[in-house]
């Protein structure tokens, strides 16, 4: 007997609040990126430039120091997070409304783009391809490193086999 479940269960109601939580988390990153430009840019173009590591000579190859091609990285960045941010939303609504299979595809996609985004994009290329971590004043791997891991624990959760009351 199939019954509608009156309530959420715990697993969706986890993965609901925690799709949210980053839905919120990645929409405020981009509406601060887009409204207040400049402030990031300056850390894409030093982050970019390597300009604050130890300017070892085997490394400095790898600088980017056109800012044309610095501004082209952080408006992709944007427009990333801008899309992340869009199918957390709607994975948090999906959630929220007990449409679990679609809520769990949209969200893991979402969250897939975070993980992308701060463990490839930040840790990866930016913390270690252009020596981030030598920096003393233009180093974001803490804060990379908080939202991979959430991001990481999210998608866990959300791809934990549903419950009985969570199927319907």
């Amino acid at each position: 007997m199939t019954t509608t479940p009156t309530r959420h269960t715990g697993h969706s109601l986890a993965a609901g609040v925690l799709t949210g939580i980053l839905a919120l988390y990645i929409a405020l990153v981009a509406l601060g990126n887009i409204t207040d430009f400049g402030t990031n840019q300056q850390f894409v173009r030093h982050v970019l430039a390597m300009d604050t590591t130890f300017r070892d000579e085997d490394l400095m190859w790898r600088a980017v120091t056109s800012t044309a091609l610095q501004d082209t990285a952080y408006v992709l960045i944007i427009a990333w997070e801008t899309a992340a941010a869009l199918l957390l939303i709607w994975g948090t609504w999906l959630w929220a409304r007990r449409d679990h299979d679609r809520a769990r595809r949209l969200s893991t996609y979402g969250l897939l783009m975070l993980l992308l985004l701060f463990g490839a994009g930040f840790i990866a290329i930016g913390g270690e391809w252009f020596a981030m971590w030598q920096s003393k004043s233009w180093n974001g791997l803490d804060a990379a490193t908080r939202i991979f891991l959430l991001a990481g624990v999210a998608l866990i959760v959300n791809q934990l086999p549903a419950g009985r009351r969570d199927a319907s």
